[in-house]
C-alpha cells in the first residue's frame, strides 16, 4: 500500500524538496494526503492539484479566497485559518513532515504526534519552545521522531540509541554563515541583503538570518538536548565551513563517528521519509578528492553571542528556551524590515532572557500548552517594546 504522507509547510524549502523526492518515486509508493502553507495560495494550489491531495489548509485567512479560487473545480477540501492547519496535522497518515517555521508549528505537529506515527521533524521550535511537553507526547502516543535538520539527522544516523552510556558528547557542526570571517566591528553595518547570502545552503529568509547570527545553531543545541536526552555540557558546536561533515558523536572509547554528504537537504529528508529503509534521492555524489580539505575551528562567542545565550537558556530551563525563541523571531522580523541592526538581534534576545522570570510568572495558573502560548505572546510584546526603546 502507498505510504500516506502529509506535509505541514509544503511551500517552504523542506516541503518543496519533500515533494520533489515523492515525485521521483515509483507510482503508488506515496499518497500525499494533506498540505499546508502560511499564505502562498498559488503554490499551495499547484502542489495540491499536481499530487491530487485530499485536504489543503492555509493559515492566513486573507489568502483563503485566493486558494479556493485556484482550486475551483477540483475535488480538494480546503481549510482556512490556524485551526485548519492543526486539522491537517491530525489527518490520518503514515508519515507527517513537520516543516512549519517557528512556534506556529507546535500545535499542528502535536496533532500529528497524537496519531502515533512517523514524524519528520524539520521544525526545531517544537522542542525549543516545548521540549518536555513535546517529548512526553511522543512517548505517550508511541510516535517515532525522525529529525530532518541535517545536524540532528546526522547524529540520529550514527548514534547507538540502545547504548546511551557509551556516548561522551554530541558535536554539532556549523558552516559559520556569511560573516564567519567578518570582524565584529563591521557587523554593525550589515543589512538584510548581506545576511541572507548564505555561503552553502539555500534556505528561507528567517533560517538564513538565524544562520548568520548562529542563532540557528543555538536553537539546534537546545533541540539536540531534548531530542537525544543529553545535558548542555555534553553538546558542543564546531565551525566547519565546507558543510560536508553534518555532525558527529564521540564515544567514551575515543571513537568519533560522523555522517558525511553533499550539502543537500534532500538527503536527510529522504532518510526520514523512507526510514527504516533508505530511499533514492537526487543528490550529487560526495567527491572527497575534489573537496580536498575539511577544516574545523571553534566558534567566536564574542562575535556570535547567540550560542552562549542558547546554552544559558537551556541550562536555566523552564520557559527560558521558549522566551529565547520568541524574542529571536521578533528580532529577526524587525531586522528584515530594517527596524534594527544585525547586532541588535542578539541584544534583544539577551534582554528578554534577563527578564524571563518576570515574563514567565505573569503566565501562571494556565494549563501547560496554554502557558507556553502565553509566555510566547508576552515575550513577543516585550521584545517589541524593547525594540521601540532602542
Amino acid at each position: 500500500m502507498a505510504k500516506r504522507v502529509s506535509i505541514l509547510g509544503s511551500t517552504g524549502s523542506i516541503g518543496v524538496n519533500t515533494l520533489d523526492i515523492i515525485s521521483r518515486a515509483d507510482p503508488g509508493t506515496y499518497k500525499v494526503v494533506a498540505l499546508t502553507a502560511n499564505q502562498n495560495a498559488r503554490t499551495l494550489a499547484e502542489q495540491a492539484i499536481k499530487f491530487d491531495v485530499e485536504f489543503v489548509a492555509i493559515a492566513n485567512p486573507a489568502s483563503g479566497a485566493e486558494l479556493k479560487s485556484h482550486l475551483s473545480g477540483h475535488n480538494i477540501e480546503v481549510g482556512i485559518g490556524r485551526e485548519a492547519v492543526i486539522e491537517a496535522g491530525a489527518r490520518a497518515a503514515d508519515f507527517v513532515m513537520a516543516a512549519i517555521i517557528g512556534a506556529a508549528g507546535l500545535r499542528p505537529t502535536l496533532a500529528a504526534v497524537s496519531q502515533g506515527i512517523h514524524i519528520g521533524l524539520a521544525n526545531k521550535e517544537c522542542l525549543v519552545c516545548a521540549g518536555e511537553l513535546f517529548m512526553k507526547s511522543v512517548v505517550r502516543h508511541g510516535a517515532t521522531l525522525l529529525p530532518v535538520d541535517s545536524e540532528h539527522n546526522a547524529i540520529f544516523q550514527v548514534l547507538e540509541h540502545d547504548k546511551p552510556d557509551g556516548v561522551k558528547r554530541l558535536i554539532l557542526t556549523a558552516s559559520g554563515g556569511p560573516f564567519r570571517e567578518t570582524p565584529i566591528t563591521d557587523l554593525r553595518h550589515v543589512g538584510p541583503k548581506q545576511a541572507l547570502k548564505h555561503p552553502v545552503w539555500n534556505m528561507g529568509a528567517k533560517i538564513s538570518i538565524d544562520s548568520a547570527t548562529l542563532m540557528n545553531k543555538g536553537l539546534e543545541l537546545i533541540e539536540a538536548s531534548f531530542l537525544f536526552n543529553r545535558p548542555s555540557q555534553e553538546i558542543d558546536v564546531i565551525i566547519h565551513p565546507q558543510s560536508i561533515v553534518h555532525s558527529m558523536v564521540e564515544y567514551i572509547d575515543g571513537s568519533v563517528l560522523s555522517q558525511m554528504g553533499s550539502p543537500d537537504m534532500r538527503t536527510p529528508i529522504a532518510y526520514a521519509l523512507g526510514w527504516p529503509e533508505r530511499v533514492s534521492a537526487p543528490v550529487e555524489a560526495l567527491d572527497l578528492a575534489k573537496i580536498s580539505n575539511l577544516t574545523f575551528y571553534d566558534p567566536d562567542h564574542e562575535k556570535f553571542p547567540a550560542l552562549t545565550l542558547a546554552r544559558n537558556a537551556l541550562e536555566t530551563g523552564g520557559h527560558a528556551p521558549n522566551i529565547f525563541n520568541a524574542a529571536n523571531e521578533v528580532a529577526v522580523e524587525q531586522f528584515l524590515n530594517g527596524k534594527i541592526g544585525f547586532l541588535d538581534i542578539a541584544e534583544i534576545v539577551k534582554r528578554c532572557l534577563d527578564v524571563h522570570l518576570e515574563i514567565a510568572n505573569g503566565c501562571r495558573n494556565s494549563d501547560e500548552i496554554e502557558a507556553l502560548s502565553r509566555v510566547d505572546l508576552r515575550t513577543r510584546e516585550t521584545a517589541k517594546e524593547m525594540i521601540k526603546a532602542l
